[in-house]
């Protein structure tokens, strides 16, 4: 259930920027969901892989390279589905940006006591 809700709350955080930002298009909420489900399939399979393959400019760069592989992984969601644009890679920076700050606040409303 609570994999649901953190879902729903990530296709609210695309729609919500989507309106923001005028680099980024959603069609509906049902794109935005599937938005949700394909960008953390690739942050699941796609970014470990690319992360330790861009170790060596990782290390140099002190990790900032991470921000453009974030936006390499918004990117290819937007190729691999119909409905959700970016316009280009400055573009989906600000989104990736902004998706993990908005994200944080609203999974932080969610977090339990334990």
């Amino acid at each position: 259930m609570k994999l649901i809700l953190r879902l729903l709350l990530n296709a609210l955080a695309v729609v919500v920027l989507s309106y923001i930002l005028p680099g980024v298009g959603v069609d509906s909420m049902v794109t935005a969901i599937i938005v949700a489900v394909v960008l953390s399939l690739l942050n699941f399979i796609v970014k470990p892989i690319l992360v330790i393959l861009t170790l060596p400019i990782t290390i140099v760069t002190l990790g900032l390279f991470l921000l453009i592989i974030n936006a390499v992984i918004i990117l290819i969601a937007a190729n691999v589905i119909d409905g959700f644009q970016v316009v280009n890679i400055w573009w989906a920076l600000i989104f990736s940006l902004l998706l993990s700050f908005l994200q944080s606040i609203l999974h932080s409303i969610l977090k339990e006591d334990v």
